[in-house]
């Protein structure tokens, strides 16, 4: 029997009772009636139960989502998802400032998301007691180069099994190009975007692009919801509330890359763009990720270096009072009190052990945590992100494309680094399959504002 995960369902509804405990929405008395009817609460790293339901249970399930969405959140007024009402809670909001995006700028911020990328992509899924014991079995603690299995003892593969899929792609011995990955085909489609419809296109273009390009079996979490809603025939904004309980997930700030390089100088007109992509599937902190990050690296695109500037812009765009800034506040504040970046990851892994490991919250403080402790070094950067955990390959992809931008060509990121990739990616997105991020570079510099 077919599982699909992400999309059931008698398996939202677990997600959404959690998310309606972090928004401060009180679901007891649903929570109640889904358990004494046989409902499961939401597996810690999974998207899926392990059966089939009944129809009385999937009719329940779904009645219990439009109840749910309809609770109000006493976090609303501070986080709003319209943009204007974004903008007047954002006393910082940026101007346009003179920047230029040269092409080995770019060519090094596509190089080093996809490094990043791959280097999280087999530790993807994995515990952090997991990716630590791993690191420290193969002589790689901290973290300093790719991860390997040379040398793992099969007790320790069995305990901590690597990423199935990433794993044949992704490790030391075997890398051999950018494999395809949903945090370099969304940097794709963005592209795509900007080439046919311009910087002023609009959330149903981006849901018109993804149905022409975009396999719905390339999609997870709250993109995949949104991609059932179109085809139910839902528009956007409603592709991203409807029983949708990943809307303030990672998904939408893996996004941002393309808004920002293309914006070089630029945030607020970045960030804008990143919420008309972001409204497509997520609400609320969900839209504030891609927004954050767009307008950081609009901010590190024009030639900033100074990496507590980029993230001091991210923020300028982002209400203060919600959860996500303080997330970012947070990895910040805990970058600069730890010097072991060890120490900083388990305060991190503290505050937000009641989080899925692909919310956007957690993943937004070690991203923000990671950049602060590396102060621009490369290398730094992207294994800070990677060994702290959670979506792994998402932000080691994020910190590398910032790191790289900061870095300024290529030929300054390391060459252990970027040599297994062969300047060549792997995707399914339309007419780019073995792409080259040289050819990517100059491509984005034509799409430049």
């Amino acid at each position: 029997m077919l599982r699909l995960t992400w999309v059931q369902p008698e398996d939202l509804v677990g997600h959404e009772l959690r998310q309606a405990a972090q928004d401060g929405r009180d679901a007891s008395e649903v929570e109640r009636r889904w358990v004494a009817a046989g409902g499961h609460l939401a597996p810690e790293r999974a998207g899926a139960s392990a059966g089939p339901t009944d129809p009385a249970l999937r009719a329940l399930a779904e009645s219990l989502l439009d109840e749910l969405t309809a609770l109000p959140s006493p976090l609303a007024a501070d986080e709003p998802t319209d943009l204007d009402a974004i903008r007047t809670l954002c006393p910082n909001w940026p101007t346009a400032t003179a920047g230029s995006a040269p092409e080995d700028r770019l060519h090094a911020a596509w190089l080093g998301r996809a490094v990043g990328c791959v280097l999280g992509k087999p530790v993807e899924k994995m515990t952090l007691e997991g990716i630590r014991a791993i690191a420290q079995a193969t002589g790689n603690w901290p973290l300093t180069t790719w991860f390997t299995e040379v040398g793992l003892s099969p007790e320790l593969t069995a305990k901590y099994p690597w990423n199935r899929r990433s794993r044949p792609t992704s490790l030391a011995e075997n890398i051999d190009g950018m494999p395809e990955d949903d945090d370099l085909n969304y940097p794709l489609l963005g592209l795509l975007l900007l080439q046919r419809h311009g910087h002023d296109f609009t959330t149903t273009d981006v849901a018109k692009l993804w149905l022409d390009e975009l396999p719905a079996g390339r999609t997870f979490t709250a993109e995949r919801v949104a991609y059932r809603n179109l085809l139910d025939g839902l528009e956007p904004p409603a592709t991203a509330t409807h029983r949708n309980p990943f809307r303030e997930w990672i998904g939408a700030q893996i996004r941002a890359d393309i808004f920002g390089w293309t914006n070089p100088g630029d945030p607020a007109r970045a960030a804008e763009q990143a919420h008309r992509d972001a409204t497509l599937t997520h609400t609320a902190n969900g839209v504030y990720g891609e927004m954050f990050t767009a307008a950081a690296i609009a901010e590190a695109t024009r030639g900033t270096t100074d990496i507590h500037r980029v993230i001091e812009t991210g923020l300028s765009v982002v209400p203060p009072r919600s959860r996500y800034a303080e997330a970012i506040r947070y990895g910040v504040e805990q970058a600069r009190t730890h010097a072991d970046f060890a120490h900083a990851v388990d305060a991190l892994h503290a505050k937000y052990a009641d989080h899925h490991w692909v919310h956007v919250l957690p993943n937004a403080a070690l991203l923000a945590a990671a950049l602060t402790h590396a102060d621009g070094d490369f290398s730094a950067a992207i294994t800070n992100a990677v060994s702290g955990g959670w979506d792994t390959d998402s932000n080691g992809a994020t910190a590398g494309s910032i790191a790289g931008l900061i870095a300024g060509t290529p030929d300054a990121l390391p060459h252990h680094w970027t040599a297994p990739l062969k300047n060549r990616l792997a995707t399914t997105v339309g007419g780019m399959d073995g792409i080259g991020f040289d050819e990517l570079a100059a491509r984005t510099l034509e799409a430049s504002a």
